[in-house]
């Protein structure tokens, strides 16, 4: 495919050098310092189906504790300790998106994973005054065996406004024994969900947690401006916190690699062929290849292909994770859950996202958005 392209690079080139290059991708990262989800699916409350714990402590965000409230119907409500800065478009992709926002003073807020396991006691009042109680103590004298993996987060979301890549490091179920565990809403004891099987011997509820998650947001929806980018040193392009790699093809700057690094982690966008160079496309033309979404090798990576069709000064980007998520895990138990729940897997193949740019007097403007496939 990329000896396609470099032999064919003047059918599909304008024969003019252009240094000005367009990236239509981006990655944002979300700092989140620890992450907690608990279900109780079958024994649902009136209101609510699981409890989302979140704490933060960055610059961003502030330092505090968040919960989500995941509601019966799918939406989102958010309860959020004062001081904490967020912003109503991180949740209203969650789910079938957000339905309040509540600041609250939280009765109790902690919020730790310890080498035994989880310790939680979260405290607070809900949209009805209800008082919501979660309280986890895990003490269990064998040792953790911890692992990473794309969990499924963006599978509930109905109308994306970009694809959310939740990688969780350090992630792990809470273990049944050796562990004080109870949800209560105004008194009511709720019973928290099962893991069906045994895992490393144990047996779990299907509460689970990350002492290390790393949130990402991939190609948020735009409608509007797209800057062009011409700093290149060393075949490399700085784009705020973001990468370029850039592979000469002829006249054109295409693009090979995108990379967003923070002090503890990764994310990549690799592209085979690299991806043209679309500003100095000719014509009506059309190009096809393979990219790869990934972040540490422990999280496995999520393939699919691209599409470039260009028509005069308009062009159409298609981005179809069709691979879905391809894990990487030797741990038996936990690849017999990813072949059993098909959802781990299969859920990116059901994104798509669709940019339309355009040309106007020297600039290009971009439309994007993602969908969802049944």
């Amino acid at each position: 495919m990329n000896t396609f392209l470099m032999a064919h690079a003047e059918s599909i080139y304008q024969n003019k050098n252009n240094q000005k290059i367009l990236n239509p991708f981006s990655f944002h990262v979300d700092p989140m310092e620890r992450l907690l989800l608990v279900n109780f699916e079958s024994n649902p409350d009136v209101i609510y189906k699981g409890f989302e714990p979140q704490y933060f402590d960055d610059d961003i965000h502030g330092k505090g504790l968040l919960v989500i409230g995941w509601k019966n119907d799918m939406k989102v409500d958010v309860y959020y300790e004062k001081g904490l800065k967020i912003k109503a478009e991180t949740y209203d992709i969650a789910g079938k998106g957000l339905n309040q926002m509540i600041e609250r003073e939280f009765e109790s807020a902690v919020f730790n994973i310890l080498d035994e396991g989880v310790h939680a006691d979260i405290v607070f009042d809900d949209i009805l005054g209800r008082k919501v109680e979660i309280r986890i103590f895990e003490k269990h004298p064998k040792k953790r065996e911890p692992f990473g993996l794309l969990a499924p987060m963006g599978d509930a979301a109905e109308s994306p406004s970009a694809m959310p890549l939740v990688y969780v490091h350090d992630f792990y179920f809470v273990r049944r024994k050796h562990t004080d565990f109870q949800i209560k809403i105004s008194g009511k004891h709720l019973k928290p969900d099962k893991f069906p099987i045994p895992l490393d011997g144990t047996w779990m509820y299907f509460a689970r947690y990350s002492a290390d998650p790393f949130i990402v947001t991939f190609n948020s929806a735009i409608d509007g401006k797209l800057e062009t980018l011409d700093s290149f040193k060393n075949r490399l392009v700085t784009d705020g916190n973001t990468k370029l790699e850039i592979s000469p093809n002829g006249p054109a700057m295409e693009i090979k690699k995108m990379t967003n690094k923070t002090s503890k982690h990764e994310v990549i966008l690799d592209f085979e062929p690299a991806f043209p160079q679309v500003n100095l496309l000719k014509g009506t033309v059309e190009v096809s290849g393979k990219f790869s979404v990934k972040g540490h090798s422990s999280t496995g990576r999520i393939d699919g292909d691209y599409k470039i069709q260009k028509n005069n000064k308009k062009i159409r980007i298609l981005l179809e994770p069709t691979e879905g998520w391809i894990p990487n895990e030797n741990k038996l138990t936990v690849r017999f859950l990813y072949a059993v729940v098909k959802t781990f897997k299969n859920w990116p193949k059901t994104y798509r996202w669709i940019a339309d740019l355009e040309e106007f007097n020297g600039s290009w403007e971009m439309k994007s958005d993602w969908e969802r496939l049944k």
